[in-house]
């Protein structure tokens, strides 16, 4: 009895920390938002550095603060392993998502074709500050879903009971999103694991921040949808002639089958793939 009360009492705390934690991002993230739309007056410049700026406060105060550690000790320490996970999660990620458009291009279901709506005219300044806004977006979800809440609950419950209902979050965070069905909130629950199983193979955020960016900068090539956004980038969009089961409707390619069988196969390969796992020291502490 009194260790199934200590066990309670632990997990008790633990929901505590991790729900402040995300609060903490939640309403911190709305209020920079607030001052960044103020100074940028760009709805997405906003809501990317809103939630990249309160997720790194967050993270500094509570990691301080309960675990007296420091912002590295989340997975955002750096150095030769750190850097080639970036890279291999950035190649496999822009990789998974231009095989998900040009496939079907080569299959005939879809065609590349010049953008016509002067908004995704390609420019050299819109093409880096949609990129770097990409990072930090990417960046600022990461440390928020796969960072210190998600990171005290793994080290004591395992992977099987935590990477599945953060991924669960992950969707439903996104349940707003224009054009969201429920394809896109599978699909978008599954890039949740994926990243979850990214940070346990690799023991750092860089993974998974990698696989996050790669394939948010790839989809905006060909204008085609990001979660529901319109960002083209290149003066280039592409056309479906097949069903929206296969293109994604207004969600974008992340609501078809084929972003299904790209976050699937990204799975096997990092679960194939060598990797040097890095000291991870939320997951090392008792």
């Amino acid at each position: 009895m009194e260790e199934q009360k200590s066990r309670a009492g632990k997990l008790f705390g633990l929901l505590v920390r991790g729900g402040l934690f995300l609060i903490f991002i939640r309403f911190g993230g709305g209020l920079f938002g607030v001052l960044l739309h103020w100074l940028f007056d760009s709805l997405l410049v906003a809501s990317a550095l809103s939630l990249f700026f309160a997720a790194v406060v967050a993270s500094m105060f509570v990691v301080r603060t309960f675990e007296r550690g420091r912002l590295e000790d989340i997975g955002m320490a750096w150095g030769g392993d750190s850097m080639r996970h970036l890279w291999v999660g950035v190649l496999l990620g822009a990789g998974a998502g231009l095989l998900v458009m040009l496939g079907p291009v080569a299959a005939r279901m879809a065609s590349i074709v010049p953008a016509t709506e002067p908004a995704n005219a390609f420019t050299p300044g819109k093409f880096i500050l949609v990129s770097v806004i990409l990072l930090f977006g990417a960046v600022g979800e990461e440390m928020m879903f796969r960072g210190y809440a998600f990171q005290i609950l793994l080290r004591e419950y395992g992977p099987w009971w935590v990477i599945a209902p953060f991924g669960c979050l992950f969707a439903l965070a996104h349940l707003d999103n224009p054009g969201m069905n429920w394809l896109a909130a599978v699909n978008t629950g599954l890039w949740g694991v994926l990243l979850g199983y990214a940070f346990f193979r690799s023991g750092d955020l860089w993974l998974p921040i990698g696989l996050h960016f790669g394939w948010n900068w790839a989809l905006p090539m060909f204008g085609v949808n990001l979660s529901g956004f319109t960002m083209g980038l290149t003066g280039y969009t592409l056309r479906w002639s097949g069903g929206t089961f296969w293109s994604g409707g207004a969600y974008g390619v992340e609501a078809g089958l084929p972003a299904t069988a790209a976050v699937i196969g990204v799975g096997v390969l990092i679960w194939k793939l060598r990797l040097e796992r890095q000291p991870a020291p939320l997951l090392e502490q008792s």
